[in-house]
């Protein structure tokens, strides 16, 4: 039993070690990101990875545009959609949370969300998109980090980049060259909401999709526009 409890000792010993070591991991990524843009991301690496199942040549349709060359329409949408305490909250919005537990219960169903954009980026940067304890563990904790090591304004300007809009689709400028032939930049108000209503579904509604949740969801998303708060 001597020897099995060193064992076992041992074993939470390197396991201790291992953890710790992919904590700096994450972390000096966000280090290295607050400077540098990623190039992709996990959910990225993963979704090319699908794609290739078909069309193996296939590549991602993504460009890197600084946060001033995306049209404030579209940031103002996507904070009125997606976390409208996005500017004040420390990477969790508790009331959303207690908002969509409580709307879940009643459906008996996964019907709402509560992730913060933060909780997002965590997300599409390092993990391809599982549902386990392990991974929502740990992208709270990378959460805390981009929180700690980032403003929102660098936060928001990397989600803006590397959020899904489109099969293979992905970021602002992508995006609106796809479903509107126009640049981040140039997207106006409705254009903006539409775009926002799109991404809790970004594969399910391309350029020509115009069904009656579309119009009201960007009906709603545009009227809660001028009241979002952008960093």
């Amino acid at each position: 039993m001597g020897g099995l409890g060193q064992l076992l000792t041992q074993l939470l010993r390197w396991a201790l070690i291992g953890l710790i070591a992919l904590q700096f991991w994450f972390f000096g990524h966000i280090v290295y990101w607050n400077f540098f843009n990623p190039q992709s991301t996990a959910f990225m690496r993963a979704r090319l990875a699908v794609i290739h199942q078909k069309k193996p040549k296939a590549q991602l349709r993504q460009q890197w545009v600084s946060y001033p060359r995306i049209s404030v329409h579209l940031k103002r949408a996507l904070v009125a959609a997606e976390d409208a305490k996005f500017v004040d909250h420390p990477g969790f919005d508790w009331d959303g949370i207690r908002s969509a537990y409580e709307r879940n219960r009643r459906a008996g169903a996964v019907v709402a969300g509560g992730s913060t954009i933060s909780q997002q980026l965590a997300k599409n940067l390092f993990f391809s998109g599982e549902r386990t304890w392990w991974r929502k563990s740990q992208e709270a904790v990378v959460t805390v980090m981009l929180e700690t090591v980032m403003s929102k304004r660098r936060i928001f300007e990397i989600y803006l980049n590397v959020i899904e809009w489109g099969d293979g689709v992905f970021g602002a400028e992508a995006a609106a060259r796809y479903h509107y032939g126009n640049n981040a930049q140039g997207l106006d108000h409705d254009q903006a909401a539409r775009l926002a209503a799109v991404v809790p579904s970004p594969r399910r509604y391309g350029p020509a999709s115009n069904s009656l949740y579309l119009q009201r969801r960007s009906a709603i998303i545009g009227a809660r526009m001028d009241m979002a708060r952008i960093p």
